[in-house]
């Protein structure tokens, strides 16, 4: 199972990334062991899907990279689609 998720970072900025381990790779962006985001103080995760492949996740990533702070704000609320990994992340949010 692959994973495209989404941290806010500092209250202001979006970080999307892929992984087949989601708790560990939230526990290495939190552990500062992340290059892309231990400049970040707090980091909450708020978004997830999950693929089946690497490829499809890939693309979402991608897509979702490319979105407006606005965009991506709307689906995180489920305006665009369903956050599938809610309770995952929920979970994961409480140990931030």
């Amino acid at each position: 199972m692959w994973y495209v998720y989404m941290l806010f970072c500092d209250e202001k900025t979006y970080y999307v990334g892929i992984t087949t381990d989601l708790e560990k790779r939230i526990n290495e962006h939190k552990t500062k062991e992340s290059f892309f985001t231990k400049k970040f103080s707090h980091i909450k995760p708020v978004y997830c899907e999950r693929y089946t492949n690497q490829t499809e996740a890939a693309k979402r990533e991608q897509q979702l990279k490319g979105w407006s702070q606005a965009k991506k704000q709307m689906l995180i609320n489920g305006e665009l689609g369903i956050n599938a990994c809610l309770e995952e992340l929920e979970r994961l949010a409480l140990n931030c």
